[in-house]
């Protein structure tokens, strides 16, 4: 295979929908069970608080295993990291479909956080290879299409699934998807070399212990934490992050990619996805709770408004894939962000009896607005690192969203506690003010000379 023109066709075209059905699975778990949490914890005896742990379980094990997962498949190739994190995933599937005690389900949702890892840690990296390079904006957009469709559809979609069937479900779908995409990755996905360097397990279990008290901190208030353990959370995880920088520093490869950071053009595009999935966060967690409590809207007219979210990114994919590809990544992003600022403002300063068409425009607003920053904005990322350091790129990417969810979430879990009267419209509020922040870190790097794939 030929680095400069990518896979030839129709095995990009196989390895383009393996690649597409892998990551939806794998973002798709990260919110499918939030739905199924008050049946999960009745049908296995536990409380609320404790079957938060189902969700938790898998955001923590993903973010702990994302960068060692990179930096596993820079040493021994992306196809394998990612057909084992991807036989991982659906294994733990079952398990979870077939699991009878809450500490099973609690493991085997853990299990599936770490082959998610696997498959999103050399997710981008791969598409790097599938597509040549002036058609790599295309190839990152609809991988970036998939990501916030899978994000914006997962409550809908449990939700439609609990209509019909027991919350087992929810994790047996991802079986025969889960397998169709690992026979069509290992068909189709190209090999590559890797650096055969040796492991650092030592920064791998910094690594873990600074993500798992960083995410564990970021979500302990709405777990009941009190905002003086939050602070004393983030603060060990502060202190072990400073000692995790200092072992990488000065490391050819590092398992952290110093290496990548000191590049400013992507560490600004890095800034920009961590404070854009954020202001995301907080509009999705917001929204159902907003149209359900402040504006009376059913259960299944909540679901029918949101989906024009979604809607408007898979609409405008294909035209934000070819201006990925001619227009500066700090201008595309620059603008989306702020489309995505407006769209959550005017959501927040809506009446209490709109039309459905204010809600719905405003609505496909914030998925237009998102659509066009995120591919850009991913663009920037994979192509400021070099070819050998993708896997890096690649991780890093996930981290950043995974940072901005538990940040996004935990704003609004501190906004409903502090103004329960009108937490959904003060979250909106907030949202509205992170992609203003984020508008901003995205465009001040428009000065900045992009870096070629």
């Amino acid at each position: 295979m030929d680095a400069q023109s990518g896979l030839p066709q129709p095995q990009r075209a196989w390895a383009v929908l393996s690649l597409s059905l892998a990551v939806a699975l794998a973002v798709l778990d990260s919110t499918i069970a939030n739905v199924a949490l008050p049946t999960i914890a009745r049908d296995l005896k536990v409380s609320d608080a404790e079957s938060i742990w189902v969700v938790n379980a898998y955001h923590l094990a993903n973010a702990v295993a994302l960068l060692p997962m990179s930096a596993l498949g820079e040493r021994l190739g992306y196809k394998r990291i990612y057909a084992i994190g991807l036989a991982l995933l659906t294994l733990a599937s079952l398990g979870c479909a077939l699991a009878g005690t809450f500490g099973g389900l609690v493991a085997m949702r853990a299990a599936q956080g770490i082959g998610a890892a696997g498959v999103l840690s050399v997710n981008t990296a791969l598409v790097r290879l599938v597509h040549p390079p002036t058609r790599l904006g295309r190839g990152i957009a609809l991988n970036s299409m998939m990501v916030a469709l899978s994000m914006a559809i997962g409550p809908s979609l449990a939700a439609a699934v609990l209509a019909v069937a027991h919350w087992p479900w929810l994790f047996a779908i991802n079986i025969p998807l889960g397998i169709v995409a690992l026979i069509g990755s290992l068909r189709a996905l190209p090999d590559n070399p890797g650096n055969g360097l040796p492991f650092d397990r030592v920064g791998a279990l910094m690594n873990a212990a600074f993500f798992f008290v960083l995410v564990l901190s970021m979500n302990g208030y709405r777990e009941g934490w009190s905002l003086s353990n939050v602070c004393i959370g983030l603060a060990a995880a502060a202190c072990i992050g400073v000692i995790f920088v200092k072992n990488q520093l000065g490391k050819t490869v590092p398992l952290l990619p110093i290496d990548l950071l000191r590049i400013r053009s992507f560490s600004m595009a890095l800034a920009t996805s961590t404070t854009s999935f954020a202001a995301q966060t907080v509009a999705l967690v917001a929204l159902p709770f907003w149209l359900h409590n402040t504006l009376a809207v059913s259960v299944v007219e909540t679901g029918l408004y949101m989906t024009a979210w979604p809607l408007a990114i898979v609409a405008t994919a294909p035209l934000v894939g070819r201006l990925t590809d001619r227009y500066p990544a700090g201008v595309l992003s620059s603008v989306g962000l702020a489309l995505m600022a407006c769209g959550f403002l005017s959501l927040a300063v809506l009446g209490q009896q709109p039309a459905p068409l204010d809600i719905v425009w405003r609505m496909a607003l914030c998925g237009l607005g998102f659509g066009l920053y995120q591919s850009p904005n991913n663009h920037a990322i994979l192509s400021a690192a070099p070819r050998s350091r993708s896997a890096g790129a690649s991780g890093m990417l996930g981290t950043a969203r995974l940072i901005g969810q538990a940040l996004g979430a935990s704003l609004v879990a501190l906004t409903f506690h502090l103004m329960p009267a009108d937490g959904p419209t003060i979250a909106l509020h907030v949202a509205a003010i992170i992609a203003g922040v984020a508008t901003l870190v995205s465009a001040s790097r428009l000065g900045i000379a992009p870096v070629g794939p």
